[in-house]
């Protein structure tokens, strides 16, 4: 099937449209842990709808089980798209998932069916639907000038540069920092005024449904703790040793995703089993953390927040909210 150009009028006229004749698309976003796959699959149950992956980890046909990807039986009870289609070997750039992300829309509202977003990458979902700032390609020579400056160097220089993106980076933050620096000698323009010109976004186009799950702290770290030991008795230290067999670079997404740094180690004998379960949660629960952060204050203000915990009624509370 041809989908339908989502700038299009035609696609505006489909089916599925709701608020200013917008066709619906439903968002389910939160740190890992909280809730979201199981939310979605009960809205799935009581709609004809479609999960769309927004996680960069299970985007990765490698990692199944450390991205926490939904079980093979979860996902013959509806469909699932963007789950393991990126093989370890490259790496999904925010801007080819949202590509990607686009393309299975217009595929589920051409069907009458609702696409429902699932993930907790915020990045993902910004670019999705606010765009990407333009910026050309960063002439190499003065990539190579900016990378090779210490940072204390380099945000001096950007004070001076562009002041604005030096005010809201942190003075040791190595690779913001030389990004602004190299758009602004690269471009002449601040990397303040790229962002004022995104484009590509589809958030005018769609009535999006939106539900953050925040949930209590406590409950969502314990939760962190007792997925990565259940991740380990499911078959995860089998699947980095697949991955590290392929002898991928270091710094590609699939060997920095938690938990595969740690239980290699501890397969080399680097560690104990306890000190890569230990670190493997820690690990866990700061990554949770940042979302955590992330979705309190980046997200609009009017988007809803579930700031309780997760059970069967109130995912069924929270499905009828969504429809």
């Amino acid at each position: 099937m041809v989908a339908t150009n989502m700038s299009s009028p035609e696609f505006l006229s489909r089916q599925n449209q709701h608020a200013h004749g917008r066709p619906a698309v439903a968002l389910i976003a939160g740190p890992t842990a909280s809730g979201k796959s199981a939310l979605a699959l009960a809205l799935a149950k009581r709609q004809d709808a479609v999960i769309i992956n927004a996680d960069a980890s299970q985007v990765y046909a490698d990692l199944a089980i450390l991205s926490a990807r939904p079980s093979t039986e979860e996902m013959t009870t509806a469909p699932h798209r963007l789950f393991g289609t990126i093989d370890g070997a490259e790496i999904c750039s925010a801007a080819r998932w949202a590509t990607d992300a686009k393309r299975e829309i217009e595929v589920a509202l051409e069907a009458g069916q609702l696409p429902v977003l699932v993930g907790g990458t915020g990045l993902y979902i910004r670019t999705l639907l606010d765009g990407i700032a333009p910026v050309p390609e960063i002439a190499p020579g003065i990539r190579t000038e900016v990378r090779a400056l210490p940072v204390e160097a380099a945000y001096a220089a950007l004070q001076q540069e562009d002041p604005a993106s030096a005010a809201r980076l942190a003075p040791a933050d190595n690779n913001r920092i030389a990004r602004a620096l190299e758009v602004v000698r690269s471009t002449g323009k601040p990397l303040g005024w790229w962002h004022a010109h995104m484009k590509g976004g589809i958030a005018d186009q769609i009535d999006l449904r939106p539900m953050l799950l925040l949930p209590p702290r406590p409950w969502l770290l314990e939760r962190c703790d007792r997925r990565f030991e259940q991740m380990l008795e499911q078959g995860a230290i089998e699947e980095v040793e697949r991955l590290t067999a392929r002898n991928l670079h270091a710094d590609l997404p699939v060997m920095r995703a938690i938990g595969v740094r740690e239980i290699a180690a501890w397969r080399r004998g680097d560690i104990s089993r306890e000190d890569m379960i230990a670190l493997g949660q820690t690990a866990t629960r700061q990554y949770a953390k940042r979302q955590y952060t992330w979705f309190t204050h980046q997200p609009p203000t009017d988007w809803p927040r579930h700031n309780g915990e997760i059970d069967n009624k109130k995912i069924s509370e929270l499905v009828i909210k969504l429809q």
